[in-house]
């Protein structure tokens, strides 16, 4: 069997799993409509989470029309197959790898008005939660609108690489908090901005855990 057809397999079977897996679900979203209407707006938006729980927002912008910063390993090779499936657009590269030509992609999508990106900032190879600068220089220089985004889940599986890569198990709740947006003045220095991004981060997750505290 020849690559291209193996990966055409692999891309339909993965597709069909994840959609199984995630139409089981019951997803509580708190957010989203802020991004749409950002969208509608013509505002250019970053959608961001960490790498551990990017399937479960991958999911759920399945509807939308997104762009996304995947790596250039075999891994990303095929969540990115699925992508492009599911509609996406990708910008392939990743920071130590085509980092140049990923960020100028990342730029020239942001530059067009109402686009969206969808970043995981600490991947792919980590460390986690720690963010790469591209986003920030992205953000900062195109004055697009980066919106922290969160995932916690009551069933779940966690894969260990330099990351604990979650994947969601049928049946259970899932919870995605869309935080309020983060605009970053030019003037800030990056230190100044990466604490700022980290302090939007921390908040999406503690306010989609105390609704997921009250819900469950």
């Amino acid at each position: 069997m020849n690559k291209a057809k193996l990966m055409f397999l692999k891309k339909n079977a993965v597709s069909l799993i994840l959609k199984t897996l995630y139409s089981t679900n019951r997803f509580h979203i708190e957010g989203r409509g802020a991004v749409a209407d950002l969208h509608k707006k013509n505002k250019s938006v970053i959608i961001s989470t960490w790498h551990s729980d990017l399937l479960s927002v991958f999911y759920n912008l399945k509807d939308f029309n997104v762009h996304a910063l995947a790596g250039t390993h075999n891994d990303a090779e095929l969540i990115s197959q699925v992508a492009l499936k599911w509609g996406w657009k990708m910008i392939r590269g990743s920071s130590k790898e085509d980092g140049s030509i990923a960020y100028k992609g990342i730029l020239k999508t942001l530059r067009t008005p109402g686009s969206i990106v969808f970043i995981t900032p600490d991947g792919p190879t980590g460390p986690p939660k720690i963010p790469k600068p591209g986003i920030i220089r992205a953000a900062q220089t195109t004055q697009a609108a980066i919106i922290p985004t969160s995932v916690f889940a009551t069933r779940r599986w966690g894969f260990k690489n330099w990351d604990t890569f979650y994947l969601e198990k049928p049946f259970g709740k899932i919870f995605i908090n869309y935080g309020d947006p983060i605009y970053i003045d030019k003037k800030l220095n990056h230190e100044e901005v990466e604490n700022l991004f980290k302090r939007g981060m921390n908040e999406s997750s503690e306010k989609n855990l105390y609704n997921a505290s009250k819900l469950q």
